[in-house]
């Protein structure tokens, strides 16, 4: 297994090492970016991920050039047909539907794909009265797909008010990094939102911003410690205390666990 190099710290780790820790650097706590296999591996339980939609693929609808071969590219390098998964799955023995963002499949931009597994996700989680838990790491909306991928913000935002209406949680957990359409519509929207230390947090890029507003932004603007400061996010958990702090959640707000009959 071949060795990692932090970019953050530049501290080299041996790869079996970097593994066991769950991928987070041992020297400074940089969580590195993780694809869907390793997010599964250390939040569902062993066995329990029965994925929806599985053969869901995007079309090219205002026919983009280039973009069939972009995607065809991606699900080659991923394993995977579209840059979210979805399903169910245990949680320390708590069942939950589960979406999956993957950065590695053109950044987890949104396009028609991505925002109707996340809506059929919170349809099954309110039809059976289970929790929603959202892995999120987008780069934004998919811009291959032009007001497809645009419509996706209020079509999964209608979700998860139904979702809500149908008084079942959801809970959304940001990853790196977290921007442009997805932190403007689904990953805000969470009755309880989680981050990992450290990730990247936004709607626009602060270069951006700074040259719109004509001022200088502070340092650390959109970590997460900076949305956690000002009421962004709810908490701010280590990757090691995810899967027992979902878990917690779920438990608090009065699912109950498979061995006890939870659904």
């Amino acid at each position: 297994m071949a060795n990692y190099t932090c970019p953050q710290c530049q501290t080299p780790i041996p790869g079996a090492d970097f593994e066991q820790g769950l991928w987070v650097c041992e020297h400074c706590g940089y969580h590195s970016r993780l694809d869907w296999r390793q997010r599964l591996k250390i939040t569902a339980d062993e066995g329990s991920f029965s994925e929806f939609d599985s053969a869901m693929e995007s079309k090219n609808p205002i026919g983009f050039p280039g973009y069939e071969d972009k995607v065809q590219e991606a699900r080659e390098n991923c394993g995977v047909r579209e840059a979210l998964i979805s399903g169910r799955c245990l949680i320390q023995g708590y069942p939950a539907v589960i979406c999956v963002m993957d950065s590695h499949f053109m950044m987890a931009s949104m396009g028609s794909v991505v925002g109707e597994k996340i809506t059929r996700a919170f349809e099954y989680g309110s039809a059976n009265k289970l929790p929603v838990i959202i892995f999120t790491a987008s780069g934004g909306a998919r811009m291959q797909e032009g007001i497809f991928s645009l419509m996706q913000m209020a079509k999964t935002s209608g979700a998860v008010a139904r979702h809500n209406r149908a008084g079942q949680l959801y809970i959304s957990v940001m990853a790196d990094p977290t921007t442009g359409g997805v932190t403007a519509s689904f990953a805000s929207l969470g009755d309880i939102i989680i981050a990992e230390p450290g990730v990247l947090i936004g709607f626009a890029g602060k270069r951006v911003i700074q040259d719109t507003i004509g001022y200088t932004l502070p340092e650390k603007f959109q970590s997460a410690e900076f949305v956690y400061d000002h009421g962004f996010a709810d908490m701010i958990v280590h990757r090691r205390d995810l899967p027992a702090t979902l878990a917690r959640i779920i438990r608090l707000h009065g699912y109950k666990n498979a061995a006890e009959g939870g659904m």
